[in-house]
């Protein structure tokens, strides 16, 4: 190996090392021993140490063990002209540099004020870096991971060449889908006046955050860290991995989670040291500079580091090197089309065209028609063009794709017109909000200067329907209006489809259908967990339902949405068929024989990574709770959604506890063998606003229309007393219900 590369990653991480002993030693005389650290709203405390060495570090001064052992871990500083044939000390710096970090960046959320924002995406003025991702993050990130609709993610280090250079790099790994983790580097500080890649973004007024997927950790090389602690984090919480078996973790990294490293600019000793640690995780580096190379020793998949690479070329090569496959359908629109872009912000300002949202009439609609009526590829603009109006024109809308197909189905009508959302989301400087006649879109200004029209939403929808479900379609033609009187008649034509679904929708029930449907899809990190979708019930991660599991294996007969014939009915109230245990028993490998939908306390359905909420009982107050990932704070049940994760995650089967969809609490199926939403007592005040409309409906058919207003939230409860004590002023119907345990 480069004898440069071995000097100077142990040189690195002698200094961080020691930075990391002072970092402690002031912690200490400051704050004490028994201060609290942690990074926030994360279960897995220092993620590497607890990983890695199984360390469950909750205060500074059990800071003091993992600081000793990143310092068992140093080797002399060996001379630059001695060569080695190994890896062993440069690997073992690696991981001495990444305790030191993990110790140096949980110390910095003791500074008042915090350097880190503390936020999903960054704000728009001030302080933009966001320091470790928090559970909700991890656990909406993360499965993406699994899915494959995050190939993998880029770290990147250090300053490029130019602005125009970086953000060229960040459209490039974008496109491909990729996450780019940014950390500054401490040798950039002050070069080119600037610290990092994402200060260049930043000067560029490229929009950063988890939902571009371009995201700044920090502005110090020790902040790399949180990349190699999110993909640390996806093997415990993914891949099954228990704390403290570093071998299944570093496996898991390397044949699961594609990642590499660019580093742009100088590299110094502190980077060669992040370098190191990377390595052992099976992430390559690619440098822009000349820092020598490691070549194929049997730690990554192919080469550990190559250098020197011109910055147009890195992206390509780091992909290479990894050996990362990515597909990508080309769209042919002028702008950048990639799921990195779905959560682009447009601004009023920034808006050139927009249609809907309240302002204009709108809507989107799919319907099937024979093949001799579809002319694939055609696209046609019916009315203005955005080059026919003037910037800032609001315009009403249209969009009518017509689809003819073999196996096409009228069933499979409203799988694909929910994901147009996505798919023209997924266009640089295109914002799409809502579906059917309540949608909203904006197409920016920066996006019409490159030449985006209103014709090209027609393209990327033909595109993206023949590539996500070619399967069951041969041809697919777009009518967009932009004439309000022909916008309104073709809308009362869509309504009237709309209309017909739901009432078709609505009247399916479990019972009227005798093949449910199963998701294996996240087996590979919880490897018995099965949901059994039904009509009334949703998957656990809300994005399944009856309708789509049916279309997926329709498109994919092999793929992860099997049928279930339901089989003998053995009890009604739970929700427990013959059939569907034994097809339980042999999708769980052979682990799980019995199974009881509408139960939280007998048999319920197992719970993996993704899901939207977790149900867990609360014993005093006779009923239930359920608290959806994205409140943060404490629960009655004294845990975090984190903790009740972790608690019933990875395919366990936990009586008192089950994940599910939002929309399942909307169901008359729920909790149906414990009394239904009667037994609701507690959840955040978000969640309530969330299913309001339908919740009010269900509960009215109930007899107990007020009972939204009986059950507790955070503002009126905190703990399972407080909620006991809101219970019985409000009289709640769970106060009279049986016994739950």
């Amino acid at each position: 190996m480069s004898k440069l590369i071995a000097t100077r990653a142990i040189r690195g991480a002698h200094k961080l090392v020691a930075r990391a002993e002072k970092s402690l030693e002031e912690a200490l005389k400051n704050h004490g021993p028994d201060k609290k650290v942690e990074f926030p709203n994360t279960g897995y405390y220092l993620p590497i140490a607890y990983g890695m060495l199984g360390m469950a570090i909750k205060t500074v001064g059990e800071l003091k063990p993992l600081l000793k052992k990143a310092q068992s871990l140093l080797y002399p500083i060996p001379a630059e002209k001695i060569w080695v044939p190994y890896l062993g000390h440069t690997l073992d710096a690696g991981m001495a540099t990444l305790f030191a970090d993990e110790i140096i960046e949980v110390l910095k959320y003791l500074e008042d004020p915090i350097p880190y924002v503390l936020a999903e995406n960054c704000p728009d003025e001030g302080n933009f870096w966001l320091g470790a991702a928090d559970d909700v993050i991890m656990r909406k990130r993360g499965i993406e991971f699994v899915d494959g609709t995050a190939p993998g993610f880029a770290a990147c280090v250090g300053v490029c060449p130019s602005t125009e250079v970086a953000v060229k790099i960040a459209r490039e790994l974008q496109e491909k889908n990729l996450y780019v983790l940014m950390s500054a580097s401490n040798s950039a500080k002050g070069g080119n006046g600037k610290r990092g890649m994402a200060d260049q973004l930043k000067e560029a007024g490229v929009q950063m955050g988890w939902e571009t997927r371009l995201i700044p950790f920090g502005d110090d090389v020790t902040s790399t860290i949180h990349a190699l602690g999110f993909a640390t984090r996806a093997a415990l919480s993914f891949g099954g991995v228990k704390p403290g078996d570093y071998a299944k973790i570093l496996k898991y990294n390397k044949n699961r989670i594609f990642a590499f490293v660019l580093a742009f600019g100088e590299v110094g000793d502190e980077e060669h040291a992040q370098a190191a640690g990377a390595i052992n995780y099976g992430f390559p580096t690619v440098s822009e500079t000349d820092i020598g190379q490691i070549l194929p020793t049997g730690v990554c998949t192919y080469e550990h580091v190559v250098s020197p690479v011109k910055p147009e070329e890195m992206v390509q090569k780091a992909i290479e090197v990894r050996g990362l496959k990515v597909q990508v359908t080309k769209v042919p629109v002028p702008v950048s089309v990639g799921a990195a872009f779905e959560g682009e912000r447009i601004r009023g300002e920034d808006t050139y065209v927009e249609f809907g949202g309240n302002k204009t009439p709108s809507f989107e609609f799919v319907r099937t028609k024979d093949t001799k009526e579809v002319q694939d590829n055609k696209i046609e603009v019916i009315g203005p063009e955005s080059s026919d109006v003037k910037g800032g024109t609001k315009l009403p809308l249209g969009i009518v794709a017509e689809v003819a197909g073999r196996e096409m189905q009228e069933d499979f009508e409203p799988v694909l017109e929910r994901r147009a959302h996505n798919f023209l989301n997924e266009a640089q400087g295109v914002f799409h909000m809502g579906q059917r006649d309540i949608n909203w879109i904006r197409i920016s200004k920066e996006a019409k200067e490159k030449g985006f029209k209103i014709a090209h939403l027609g393209t990327i929808l033909h595109a993206k329907f023949h590539s996500e479900f070619g399967a069951i379609m041969d041809k697919v033609q777009v009518k967009i209006y932009t004439k309000e009187e022909d916008v309104l008649k073709m809308r009362e034509e869509a309504r009237a489809v709309y209309k017909k679904r739901d009432e078709r929708v609505g009247s399916l029930t479990d019972e009227n259908v005798d093949t449910f449907y199963s998701c294996t899809l996240c087996q590979s990190f919880a490897p018995t967990h099965v949901c059994v979708i039904s009509p009334e019930r949703t998957g656990l991660c809300g994005s399944y339902n009856w309708f789509t599991c049916k279309a997926s294996n329709q498109i994919n007969p092999r793929g992860p949405n099997q049928p279930v014939a339901k089989g003998d009915v053995i009890d009604a109230k739970k929700g427990e068929w013959k059939g569907v245990n034994d097809f339980l028993y042999e999708a769980s490998r052979k682990v799980l024989d019995r199974f009881c939908a509408y139960s939280i306390m007998e048999s319920p359905m197992t719970t993996c990574g993704c899901c939207e909420c977790i149900a867990a009982i609360l014993p005093a107050a006779n009923g239930v709770m359920t608290v959806n990932r994205e409140f943060s704070g404490m629960t009655p049940s004294g845990m975090k959604f984190s903790t009740l994760a972790g608690t019933c995650g990875g395919g366990q089967q936990m009586p008192g506890f089950v994940g599910h969809g939002k929309r399942y609490i909307i169901s008359k199926k729920f909790l149906l063998a414990e009394g239904g939403i009667k037994r609701l007592v507690w959840m955040p005040k978000s969640l309530k606003e969330d299913i309001k409309e339908d919740f009010n409906k269900i509960a009215e058919a109930q007899g107990v229309p007020n009972l939204l207003d009986m059950i507790a939230d955070e503002t009126v409860a905190a703990t399972e007393e407080e909620v006991v004590a809101h219970l019985q002023k409000m009289k709640h119907p769970a106060m009279e219900l049986a016994p739950l345990m």
